[in-house]
C-alpha cells in the first residue's frame, strides 16, 4: 500500500445544495473540510484526492437508465422535474446542476472503494456521500444517486465476493438494503430509530433479504430517546459477531451523524463520543475481518455547525491513523471560519464531554422487559441462525 489513507474530496460537492431552508446544508461539508485541515489531517500520512464524477455506465450499476435521464432533465431544467421519480419535492428539490453535483459525490465514493480494493490504501473517507436512500429508480429522503450503493457495486464488479456494508445513520439505510436485497454477496447491517417514529418507515427486524439471500440484511431498530449506552450496547451486540461469520473482504460503513441528540429531525439521545467510539470500532472491525479495508462515508446530520464537522473529523482523524483526543481544543482559527460564515458560535472543544461505556450484551446478560433489549434479541432471533449463530 502506497499509502495509509485517503479524503475524497472536491470542493465542488457543496453545489449538491437544495436551497435555503433545506436541512441539508452544504455548509456542513466546507465546515467539515475546513475543520479537518485546521487539524493539518490532510497533511502527512492522509491524502486528500478528488475522483471523477461517476459516468452513466457507473451509475447504472445501480439505477435505472430512465431515471438517470429524468435527473439529467430536471438538472437542466428544475422545472420539468418529474414527481414519479422522487424530484421536485420538498425533500429532493429539483435544482440547476443536480446531476453533476450528485454524480460527482458518487464517483468520490467509487473513488474510495477502487483505492481500497486495489490497495492503494488501507481507509478512504468521503464525508459527503452515505446518501443511502436513492433507489434504483427514484429520489428519496435527500439523496438523488445512492453512492453508497454504487461503492459496494464497483467492489462487486472488481471481484469482491463478499462486502459488508454497515449503516449507524439514524435513519434505515432502505436504498442499500433494497439494491443488495436477493444478493448475497452482500451483507447490510442498519441501526436506526424505529420504523414506528422515523422516515422511511422500514427497516423492521424481519427484514432479512430475499430469496437465495436470507439473513442477509440485518436492521436494529432503536426505541426513540435510545442513548451512547443503549445505542453502542446494540452496536456491540449485532455487528461484530455477523461479521465475523460473513467474513467480509471489504467493510463499507455510512456514519450518518443525525444519532446525536442535537439533531432537529430525528429522536436519538446520542453524543458526539459515541458517534466517535463507533468509527473506531468500525476501524477496529475492518483490521479484524477484512484485512484493514476500510470505505468510510459520511450521511445524514442536520447540527451542521455543533455536530457534523466535529464528528466526521474524528472519523477522517482515526482513518488517517491520527485519532483526536476528545478533550482537544477545536482550533480558533476554525471558530472564526465558523462565526463567518453562519453567524453560529463554534464548540470549544472535540467532546460532548460524555466517557461512553455499555453493557455487553452477551456476557453481561439481558432485561427481557427493557425496550432496547428486546430490539437487539429481535434482530438476533431473526438473523444469527442463518450465519450459525446463537441468538
Amino acid at each position: 500500500m502506497s499509502g495509509r489513507a485517503q479524503l475524497m474530496w472536491d470542493e465542488a460537492v457543496t453545489g449538491y445544495d437544495f436551497g435555503s431552508g433545506h436541512p441539508m446544508d452544504p455548509v456542513r461539508l466546507a465546515l467539515t473540510m475546513r475543520l479537518v485541515e485546521a487539524f493539518e489531517l490532510d497533511r502527512g500520512p492522509l491524502e486528500v484526492v478528488a475522483a471523477k464524477p461517476a459516468g452513466d455506465s457507473t451509475l447504472r450499476l445501480v439505477h435505472r437508465e430512465d431515471y438517470i435521464g429524468a435527473v439529467r432533465r430536471a438538472s437542466a431544467d428544475p422545472a420539468v422535474a418529474d414527481l414519479s421519480y422522487g424530484l421536485g419535492t420538498a425533500d429532493d428539490p429539483a435544482f440547476a446542476g443536480m446531476h453533476e453535483a450528485s454524480a460527482l459525490i458518487a464517483g468520490q465514493s467509487v473513488g474510495a472503494a477502487e483505492a481500497v480494493w486495489r490497495g492503494d490504501v488501507a481507509h478512504a473517507v468521503n464525508f459527503a456521500g452515505g446518501l443511502h436512500h436513492g433507489m434504483p429508480g427514484g429520489a428519496a429522503g435527500f439523496c438523488i444517486y445512492n453512492d453508497a450503493s454504487l461503492a459496494v457495486a464497483r467492489l462487486l464488479e472488481l471481484g469482491a465476493e463478499r462486502v459488508a456494508y454497515v449503516d449507524v445513520d439514524v435513519h434505515h439505510g432502505d436504498g442499500v438494503q433494497a439494491t443488495f436485497w436477493e444478493d448475497p454477496r452482500v451483507l447490510t447491517i442498519s441501526l436506526h430509530e424505529h420504523p414506528r417514529t422515523l422516515f422511511p418507515q422500514t427497516g423492521w427486524p424481519e427484514e432479512t433479504g430475499g430469496e437465495g439471500a436470507e439473513g442477509t440484511a440485518a436492521n436494529v431498530a432503536l426505541p426513540a430517546g435510545t442513548g451512547d449506552e443503549g445505542w453502542l450496547r446494540a452496536f456491540h451486540a449485532v455487528v461484530p459477531e455477523l461479521l465475523g461469520a460473513f467474513r467480509p473482504q471489504v467493510i463499507v460503513s455510512q456514519h450518518g451523524a443525525d444519532t446525536h441528540f442535537e439533531d432537529p429531525l430525528a429522536h436519538l439521545a446520542v453524543s458526539l463520543d459515541a458517534q466517535r467510539a463507533v468509527a473506531e470500532a468500525c476501524h477496529d472491525l475492518a483490521h479484524r475481518y477484512a484485512d484493514g479495508r476500510w470505505v468510510a462515508l459520511g450521511g445524514g446530520g442536520y447540527a451542521v455547525v455543533d455536530v457534523v464537522p466535529r464528528s466526521w473529523t474524528h472519523l477522517t482523524a482515526i482513518a488517517a491513523g491520527r485519532p483526536i483526543d476528545p478533550a482537544t481544543m477545536v482550533p480558533e482559527s476554525w471558530r472564526h471560519e465558523v462565526f463567518r460564515r453562519t453567524r453560529q458560535l463554534a464548540p470549544h472543544r472535540m467532546t460532548d464531554g460524555r466517557t461512553p461505556q455499555w453493557r455487553d450484551f452477551v456476557d453481561d446478560g439481558y432485561d427481557p422487559a427493557d425496550r432496547l433489549d428486546q430490539a437487539v434479541l429481535a434482530t438476533r432471533r431473526a438473523v444469527f441462525p442463518s450465519h450459525g449463530l446463537l441468538p
